[in-house]
């Protein structure tokens, strides 16, 4: 039998990955609510919008791959649950009917919800020499800020 060895110590490891279970419910909540809008998306920017939400949520549907993936190297079990999630996340749900510009302002706002879940993933990281997490966090953070940046950039008249 042989002995696994982490490059971390098991406290560094539980807090990255307390950290990571809300980057990766923060971005599945994005990614669900960004795929609700695309199939529901109407009015004058009807095209724009739904390629913009499409992109979106293809990029995200990986990314929660890949955060998921990191929480389980540092040796922790992946939350994947719907209710694991609603406790985990800072995304609200999207309900009831939204225009197209509530619709680009939640998704802003919900972006920068990200980011931020991702700065605190990157000093939880750097803090304990964990650079995969951070360089992943800093990657998402970046991301996160362009998405907003760019759904913004619709609401500006």
């Amino acid at each position: 039998m042989s002995v696994h060895e982490y490059a971390l110590a098991p406290e560094a490891r539980a807090q990255v990955a307390e950290k990571m279970d809300h980057l990766l419910a923060d971005s599945y909540s994005l990614y669900l609510k960004t795929h609700n809008y695309h199939w529901n998306v109407t009015g004058p920017h009807f095209g724009s919008l739904h390629a913009l939400f499409e992109t979106q949520y293809t990029e995200l549907a990986l990314a929660v791959d890949e955060i998921a993936e990191r929480i389980r190297a540092l040796g922790h079990p992946a939350p994947g649950s719907y209710s694991e999630f609603a406790k985990l996340t800072g995304v609200p749900e999207a309900s009831g009917r939204t225009t197209a510009m509530e619709m680009v302002d939640h998704l802003a706002l919900d972006n920068e919800t990200c980011a931020r879940t991702a700065a605190a993933v990157f000093e939880a990281a750097d803090a304990v020499g964990d650079q995969p997490t951070a360089d992943l966090a800093v990657a998402r953070q970046q991301l996160h800020e362009k998405s907003a940046w760019m759904l913004r950039s619709f609401l500006e008249s």
